[in-house]
């Protein structure tokens, strides 16, 4: 989640003291305290932010102190923390009694998660997302065994998701679909019906869309990579993660197209390469397949490979179409199996390099990779393009997703003259 990113980033850039290796427990403790004081800072969000901490050095850095992490929660009203901020912060939350921790037999459960998972070939992202959600559900449920809880004790958690920690509806769909797969799946003991329970409420919003002269500023604001990547994204119409998956073979120059592979609903489809891209593309491969040579002349340009394909070529991560479109600069550690390879260009600085050139051109609308492809399917709907079309370049499975768009073009109202002018 994308709140994960940001605590991390905050921390990073806190104090200023080494690479986040370096960083001791002590540091995260001084981090949330300085977090509790801020005025605009609730006590949730410092929360949330441990929360992120946790995932970070316990899940992917994996430093030894962070297993067992301490439950660092902050109240209403508290107010300068202990000379010492780990004491401080658990006294705030347990008082004299120390923080209790997930047992042996829990842990056990976690594992048994992971198998699961991973059998069902889910994405790391989904993975690390529904066991944080089983991990504090179980923890607001005061520790309990997941065995001994039920329906009743999931509604309790949603409702508490909903309002008191006053979540959008998506996140607590994301709970509750993390928990339905865990007591179904990991547990063997289905939910059933949950029956009626307070939703977080979800806006009707509509999308925001660029006009075509303030897609063309934006675009005219990158450079290199993230511009091409961002042309992409616009001209096909792919969605942020699409677009940094692509893989060599995906691109057709031929046929001018671009398969979208195991795309959101994991399924395929087939979306236009456009003209004003294609030569800049080659190029950019050219450059990349020059690094992949020097990778291999190293021992290494292996990449990750879809679920079954490395147990029918060993080879197959080595092979020049199998790399990634979009590699990124440095090496970096596969979290599951271990093995050093170059993966995919981050999601987050193409993020950065949109909203960056935004600005730069000007541009007050909030702007985000995904406003391209709103921007995508509302011009293609203004050029008279079929609404179906649209549906499958999009990706979308129902149609009424795709009509949202029909709502920005209509402008109803707009066309009356107001009262001011008459």
């Amino acid at each position: 989640m994308r709140w994960y990113l940001n605590w991390g980033e905050q921390f990073a850039r806190w104090g200023k003291k080494g690479s986040l290796r370096e960083r001791t427990l002590q540091d995260i403790g001084r981090f949330l305290a300085w977090l509790h004081g801020l005025e605009n800072i609730k006590p949730w969000q410092v929360t949330q932010a441990s929360e992120a901490l946790c995932f970070l050095y316990a899940d992917f850095l994996r430093q030894p102190w962070a297993n067992p992490w301490p439950r660092f929660e902050f109240t209403e009203g508290a107010t300068a923390m202990d000379p010492d901020p780990i004491e401080g912060a658990r006294r705030l939350l347990f008082g004299d009694t120390p923080p209790a921790t997930f047992s042996a037999e829990i842990e056990k459960v976690f594992e048994r998660y992971r198998t699961e998972v991973r059998l069902l070939h889910y994405s790391i992202r989904t993975e690390r997302a529904y066991l944080s959600w089983i991990r504090r559900y179980i923890a607001f449920s005061r520790l309990r065994h997941p065995g001994e809880l039920g329906a009743a004790d999931v509604k309790d958690y949603l409702e508490y998701l909903a309002e008191e920690r006053e979540v959008s509806a998506s996140t607590q769909k994301q709970a509750l679909n993390a928990l339905v797969f865990f007591y179904g799946t990991v547990l063997k003991e289905p939910l059933g019906e949950l029956g009626e329970f307070a939703r977080a409420k979800k806006p009707m919003r509509l999308p925001t869309v660029l006009s075509r002269g303030e897609v063309l500023e934006v675009l005219e604001m990158m450079q290199g990579t993230p511009a091409l990547m961002a042309g992409l994204l616009y001209g096909s119409g792919l969605r942020l993660m699409e677009g940094v998956r692509l893989r060599v073979m995906d691109i057709d120059f031929d046929l001018g197209q671009i398969m979208i592979r195991n795309g959101k609903g994991q399924k395929d489809r087939l979306t236009m390469l456009p003209e004003r891209f294609r030569e800049p593309l080659r190029q950019h491969l050219e450059r990349i397949r020059a690094l992949h040579r020097e990778d291999l002349a190293k021992g290494l340009g292996e990449v990750s490979l879809p679920p079954g394909k490395a147990l029918q070529n060993t080879e197959a991560g080595r092979e020049w179409g199998w790399q990634f479109v979009f590699p990124a600069r440095a090496y970096s550690v596969d979290p599951r199996s271990r093995t050093v390879r170059r993966h995919h260009a981050s999601e987050d600085s193409l993020q950065k390099a949109v909203r960056a050139a935004a600005r730069r051109a000007g541009v007050t609308k909030p702007v985000s990779p995904h406003t391209l492809r709103h921007s995508f399917a509302t011009h293609l709907l203004e050029s008279g393009c079929d609404i179906r079309t649209v549906q499958e370049l999009l990706g979308h499975r129902d149609v009424a997703t795709t009509m949202i768009y029909t709502h920005v073009l209509n402008k109803p109202g707009l066309t009356v003259k107001s009262p001011a002018d008459v």
